[in-house]
């Protein structure tokens, strides 16, 4: 039974730890994680398809718990990791909600507050980017660790109301690419994929530019695979010596508009890098955005596709809170597919030396190539401490 329509959700490193970033917090206590790999359903690819999933209630570790890391990636059939030049990951969401366990089995007799969605601390309004986690192809090679002893808080009891469970869903997008001759320009369509006319992606005419009979499916003529989205969750249970962080998600192509006292921040998720003759200057798209609420920042990366330089966050006063870049791979095998984008950068600074204050007014900054591309993403992930130990 379908209980949360699939909305429109949109909410995407290498792990380079330096000497003067690579340490251990504490020794005692020591965490007891643990790491367990789930598998979601099977569906089915043929070459040339398109997929759009929403699964809803996925296997999730129970109880008042930390979070530590999150990880994902599409495998075959036999576990196997696919390579993002057969089958691309275009992204994919991990989001929270609540549900009411009492509820009639009913569905005419459903109500709104039945089901709902369980937000991040990220300015975007409404359901605009509310995951916590997800990325592209590229999060198999961004790190999702989050160093002791903090931890994203999950489970809380008293935080869910009498009669509900909290739950988890996933929304992704996933593109066969075997057998076209530009994977790279079929990766980078507009992911608006939500309310369009059924077959969308078979549309088209044929050599004499009529209309293709009814009955055409489209694709390419070819083999079909059963796929499946493998994540990998680590988690502690939660105790007194657990600092919890928020997470919150920026966007750089973010409106900040007003409307009296109140602030609305209007995030367009994605846009159109437009053509340019000038393609030796990074084409630059900057966003101000307010924080209600700050923290000390415990953990930094971006979202971005391929074609870009680097993202960075800056604090009000100009000083610079992190910047993420780029890795692009140099081979054949899954993870480091030659010129796709196969990992963002991730910033670990000592906890305690970067604080972002209530209300601070934050500058992102993205730069990609100056060149045509549509439905660019540039979004920022932060993760912030309230106290520190």
């Amino acid at each position: 039974m379908k209980i949360i329509s699939n909305a429109k959700i949109f909410s995407f490193s290498i792990l380079l730890l330096l000497p003067s970033t690579s340490y251990s917090l504490y020794e005692k206590p020591k965490n007891h994680i643990k790491t367990t790999t789930f598998v979601s359903k099977s569906f089915e690819m043929g070459l040339g398809s398109i997929a759009a999933k929403t699964f809803e209630d996925i296997k999730f570790p129970k109880g008042h718990i930390g979070i530590k890391s999150f990880d994902a990636e599409l495998v075959n059939q036999e576990g196997n990791s696919i390579p993002s030049y057969e089958t691309y990951l275009y992204h994919w969401f991990a989001i929270k909600y609540h549900k009411n366990i009492t509820m009639s089995l009913n569905p005419k007799l459903h109500r709104p507050e039945d089901a709902f969605f369980k937000r991040n601390e990220g300015t975007c309004n409404g359901g605009i980017l509310s995951h916590y986690w997800g990325f592209r192809v590229e999060s198999r090679g961004t790190s999702s660790n989050i160093l002791d002893p903090f931890a994203i808080e999950q489970g809380n009891p008293t935080k869910i109301k009498k009669g509900y469970e909290e739950k988890w869903l996933f929304n992704i997008m996933v593109i066969d690419t075997r057998g076209a001759q530009d994977k790279k320009c079929c990766i980078e369509c507009r992911c608006d994929h939500m309310n369009l006319p059924k077959d969308f992606y078979n549309v088209t005419r044929d050599i004499h530019n009529q209309p293709l009979t009814t009955n055409y499916k489209g694709g390419f003529q070819g083999s079909r695979r059963m796929v499946s989205f493998r994540y990998k969750i680590s988690w502690v249970d939660w105790n007194k010596h657990q600092v919890p962080v928020k997470v919150y998600i920026l966007d750089s192509t973010n409106r900040i508009r007003s409307n009296g006292s109140k602030i609305i921040h209007d995030c367009q998720v994605e846009y159109t890098i437009p053509e340019n003759g000038d393609g030796d200057s990074p084409h630059v798209q900057k966003a101000n955005i307010p924080i209600e609420k700050g923290g000390y920042l415990i953990y930094g990366t971006a979202h971005m596709h391929s074609g870009i330089v680097n993202v960075t966050l800056y604090g009000q006063d100009g000083r610079t809170l992190c910047t993420s870049t780029p890795k692009y791979g140099r081979g054949n095998e899954a993870g480091n597919e030659k010129g796709y984008l196969i990992g963002m950068f991730v910033c670990y600074p000592q906890p305690g030396s970067i604080k972002i204050h209530d209300g601070e007014i934050l500058a992102l900054e993205s730069r990609y190539k100056n060149e045509f591309c549509s439905g660019a993403m540039r979004h920022f992930y932060i993760y912030l401490a309230e106290e520190l130990p």
